[in-house]
């Protein structure tokens, strides 16, 4: 038995849920993300320039832009 077995059912983690129980599901916006995050969530390297780029974006549109990348 690994210690994954033992742990007791959790909500976060749908795989150790009872049975019956929903789960509490989450995007990709529901955590806080730095411009880094977001630039390198698009495939873009972390430079200066793409990391100003993604700070302006997540300012500009806050969650919905995490949405449209990490949906």
């Amino acid at each position: 038995m690994t210690e994954h077995d033992r742990r007791p059912p959790d909500q976060d983690d749908p795989g150790l849920l009872r049975a019956g129980a929903a789960p509490v599901l989450r995007t990709g916006a529901d955590q806080p993300w730095d411009p880094e995050d977001l630039a390198v969530a698009e495939g873009r390297d972390p430079t200066p320039e793409n990391i100003e780029r993604a700070r302006r974006i997540l300012e500009r549109d806050g969650p919905a832009a995490i949405e449209r990348t990490v949906p």
